[in-house]
């Protein structure tokens, strides 16, 4: 028998376990709520893009039907500009709307049109109608010409605030 010692090395231990890079369990428990976040965050900015065009349809539908029901021509072309120019305060700088009327509020209005519907179209009456008690005025084609440039808004963040 050999009594001498065996050239053995000391036990070597493993380094200790690192923090990082986490294991993929905590990757997928940390992405849950930054996705949630983002869902909500999204749905939050597409609510707010749309909510003033939502809004302005609603009310020209309402508009429809009360004229519907009294078909008194001036009263509602008269709230009709109201509402075209409310839409645009909201989406637009205030010195950019609230001094135009006649030809340039018209003319204004046909910016986000293919054709210019308001200053050439159907649209005119909108400075005329209100201020007479008879007036011809296709009302189908002023609602569909309205409804058309509220569902051509650009969203709001292509417009400057200022």
């Amino acid at each position: 028998m050999n009594t001498e010692p065996l050239p053995l090395r000391d036990i070597h231990l493993p380094d200790p376990l690192s923090w990082w890079p986490p294991a993929l369990g905590w990757w997928i428990v940390a992405m849950i709520p930054t996705l949630l976040l983002l869902v909500w965050w999204l749905y939050r900015h597409w609510l707010k893009r749309h909510r003033i065009r939502k809004a302005a349809l609603l009310e020209l539908n309402q508009l429809a039907q009360t004229f519907a029901l009294h078909q008194d021509v001036p009263q509602f072309t008269s709230e009709l500009s109201a509402l075209l120019r409310r839409v645009c305060l909201m989406r637009h700088p205030r010195s950019q709307v609230a001094s135009l009327a006649g030809e340039a509020w018209l003319q204004f209005l046909d910016q986000g049109l293919p054709s210019p519907s308001f200053s050439k179209g159907p649209g005119r009456v909108l400075i005329t109608a209100p201020f007479q008690r008879h007036s011809a005025v296709n009302v189908n084609d002023l609602i569909a010409v309205c409804r058309q440039w509220l569902q051509a808004l650009p969203s709001e963040k292509d417009f400057n605030h200022s």
